[in-house]
């Protein structure tokens, strides 16, 4: 299973960043669970300095934009 973390305080940004996450998982046909970090402490302990921050798997994949859906499961199905 692969886990998708959002980081951000939950503004709407971060929202729609969690929502793409979420349509991504359907789109790539993947098992993951989405979490949301609202830590700040977490969030710049993983580098990230500019939110919404979207981690695969422990890695971070974008900080600071809103990846689309389809950018989402491209990451998810390539870098399995």
């Amino acid at each position: 299973m692969r886990t998708i973390e959002v980081l951000g305080s939950g503004c709407a940004n971060c929202r729609r960043l969690e929502a793409n996450a979420r349509e991504a998982v359907t789109i790539a046909g993947v098992e993951a669970e989405v979490l949301h970090v609202t830590d700040p402490g977490d969030i710049v302990a993983r580098g990230v300095m500019s939110t919404p921050g979207l981690v695969i798997d422990g890695r971070v994949v974008s900080a600071g934009r809103i990846p689309n859906a389809a950018d989402i499961a491209r990451w998810l199905t390539t870098e399995a």
